[in-house]
């Protein structure tokens, strides 16, 4: 969900939720610290996250409600209707680079003996495969290369060019928490994602860009390549 009970949903996990997925199931498997903490670790230790989808996805709009008071006067309020989305997919690869192998190890084993969900409680997701130990190649593609990729990245009109305008655009967090606590504000970032909505409904594709600054990219075996960060 964009955030704690909003009517809205994205098609797809956003960084943060993928970070939270990690933590989430790595709290679970292991229960010796608080939940926080975990995430600290999992923050630490992911270098890049991202989602995509792997097969058709489709976002339904429902009313929940609640009653929230048994008795009421005339005018008086007992339930809290509220709009939700919810999407669903059959299926979505999620990837993750991670920094100490170590670490990368644990939270496999988290993800295989631990309920998984995606951004709430409500969101079950069932693991099928793991891919452990892919090749991973950190890098700088200089200014007006030509770059595909299938998952989603940080976009700029300005210093980005896509070649076949397809994508749509989200707002998202890269990570769950502040960087630094003492920073004032923690915002959003444009993000596109390889998405094509037709008829209601959104299929994966892959994205061609042209990028006008420096980009760092990550390219893994398997995967391909994913832009990591707009450098200038």
């Amino acid at each position: 969900p964009y955030t704690w009970q909003s009517a809205l949903v994205y098609p797809i996990l956003p960084p943060s939720a993928v970070i939270g997925l990690l933590a989430n199931a790595l709290q679970r498997w292991k229960n010796d610290k608080r939940p926080m903490e975990y995430l600290d670790e999992v923050e630490k230790n992911v270098k890049w996250a991202g989602a995509k989808l792997l097969s058709p996805a489709v976002i339904k709009s429902y009313t929940t409600s609640a009653i929230t008071n048994w008795e009421v006067k005339l005018g008086g309020k007992s339930t809290n209707a509220l709009g939700r989305q919810y999407g669903f997919a059959k299926n979505i690869e999620i990837t993750a680079a991670i920094k100490n192998e170590d670490f990368g190890e644990e939270l496999i084993i988290a993800l295989q003996n631990s309920p998984v969900v995606c951004g709430d409680s409500e969101s079950i997701a069932t693991i099928e495969e793991i891919h452990p130990h892919l090749k991973c190649e950190e890098r700088k593609e200089e200014a007006d290369s030509k770059i595909e990729t299938s998952y989603p990245f940080p976009f700029d009109f300005e210093r980005i060019r896509l070649i076949d305008n397809s994508g749509s655009l989200y707002m998202v967090h890269e990570r769950c928490k502040k960087k630094k606590e003492r920073e004032k504000d923690f915002p959003l970032r444009t993000y596109i994602f390889p998405l094509e909505k037709r008829e209601g409904i959104y299929y994966p594709v892959e994205l061609s860009v042209e990028v006008k600054v420096p980009v760092k990219v990550i390219e893994i075996e398997r995967i391909g390549k994913v832009i990591k960060q707009l450098l200038n």
